[in-house]
Formats: C-alpha cells, structure tokens, sequence
C-alpha cells in the first residue's frame, strides 16, 4: 500500500524552528516530485515547497521563501521540510503529496499520493 507519513510537526513559539519529515513506502519514491501543503481553518489548501524527482529542483511558496528548506533522501524515501522563523499565520495542518506527472507545482490536483497530514502551531 502507498503510505505517506508526516512527522515532526507541534507547537513552537515565533521565530523558532521545526522541521518536519515525509516517509514515504509502496511506490518507486525516486520517480515521484514531492511537495509539501499546508491548510488553516477556513482557507484553502496552499503550496508550501516541492522537490522535482530528477534534478532536485525546489520551488517555494512566496510566504516562506528564505525561510523554509525542502530536501529529500532518495535513499531514505524520506522528504524534510525545515521551517525557520516560523510566524503565527504559517499555523496549519501540514500535508506532504507525491506526483508522478506534476506540471504545475502548486496545483495540488497534480499530486496522486496524500500523507493525513500534521498540525503545526505557532504562537505569538
């Protein structure tokens, strides 16, 4: 079965940091680009970070630019997404997606394969 697990997420104060993981199982993890969303109450789901397959190329949110970091580990199946400077209004639950075929990084219907996600706070 395809399993993608998000880890790592929680309460933080602003300005700290927090890193959250992806694990992914049951699909060939080195041909599939993986992204990272993010959802608050009452909004839609917004792009945060992707990571294409082949070339490692990233691609970020305009809100978290400079201060997120997406990295994968091919060997591990495994994505991170380190959150630095972390403001109240990055609060949400943090979804990480995986597409085989993904022509538009931030259009979350290219993605085939969703994690349940992991809440993260952040306090002002």
């Amino acid at each position: 079965d395809v399993q993608l697990v998000e880890s790592g997420g929680g309460l933080v104060q602003a300005g700290g940091s927090l890193r959250l993981a992806c694990a992914a199982s049951g699909f060939t993890f080195d041909d599939y680009a993986i992204a990272w969303f993010r959802q608050a109450p009452g909004k839609l789901r917004e792009e945060v970070a992707a990571i294409s397959s082949d070339d490692g190329r990233t691609y970020y949110g305009l809100s978290v630019k400079g201060r997120f970091t997406i990295s994968r580990d091919n060997a591990e199946k495994t994505v991170y997404l380190q959150m630095n400077s972390l403001k109240p209004e990055d609060t949400g639950v943090y979804y990480c997606a995986a597409g085989a075929q993904v022509l538009t990084y931030y259009s979350p219907s290219d993605y085939d394969y969703w994690g349940q996600g992991t809440q993260v706070t952040v306090s002002s």
